[in-house]
């Protein structure tokens, strides 16, 4: 433990995530990515634009250059769909690395994933306590997600909407929030597969998407 801790130290002092603020609905904040984690080669363009309503983050995915449209059939809810194609976020309430955040995927098929993760050590160090907590009814919860593939233009994209009830956000009052959050897009293809290229909006150092220091700072405006 002291070992994670020193990590998380050496982490915090080391990473300057970026920032991005973000308006109310309809107006749009965009994060975008290109670069790969953590060399940072050249990956497929990727966009994820958000806004904030009374009730919810509303988030539109959009993953550029897409060739392989790649997933299991046979997933559904919160299986393990990012071993595939994905687009992600991490959502945490507050300005401080966090300890505690939302997980949300979602992949070409429009089958999700979403949790709560625990990960105390903020880097998901070796033996130290790691645990999800699912959000199975989905419906009920207030998420709700739509995805389009255009294969003909190599683009997938989903409309995704989070209640922000879940942060203890009453409706109506999310102007003024911060936030830390990170997007994320996982590329394979059958003839790859399971060796995933990874994309982030603010790359962590190393291949883990985990790693909360470099988490964006993101503000509700």
């Amino acid at each position: 433990m002291a070992a994670a801790f020193l990590a998380t130290q050496a982490l915090a002092a080391y990473s300057n995530p970026p920032s991005l603020q973000v308006p109310a609905c309809p107006q749009l904040g965009v994060a975008s990515f290109k670069k790969t984690v953590p060399d940072q080669k050249d990956f497929p363009p990727t966009e994820v634009a958000l806004c904030y309503g009374d009730d919810s983050i509303d988030l539109a995915f959009t993953a550029h250059n897409e060739t392989n449209f790649y997933y299991d059939p046979s997933q559904g809810t919160n299986e393990a769909i990012w071993e595939y194609e994905v687009m992600e976020t991490f959502i945490a309430l507050g300005d401080k690395d966090p300890q505690t955040y939302l997980e949300f995927e979602v992949n070409p098929n429009n089958v999700t994933f979403q949790a709560f993760i625990y990960n105390p050590t903020k880097v998901r160090a070796d033996g130290a306590p790691f645990e999800t907590f699912y959000i199975n009814n989905t419906l009920e919860a207030g998420f709700t997600a739509s995805t389009l593939l255009v294969q003909n233009q190599q683009l997938w994209g989903s409309s995704v909407s989070i209640p922000l009830g879940l942060f203890n956000v009453e409706s109506g009052t999310a102007k003024g929030t911060k936030w830390r959050m990170n997007f994320f897009r996982t590329v394979v293809a059958q003839d790859t597969f399971p060796n995933q290229t990874l994309g982030a909006w603010s790359s962590p150092n190393k291949a883990s998407f985990h790693i909360t220091p470099f988490f964006g700072h993101v503000e509700f405006i």
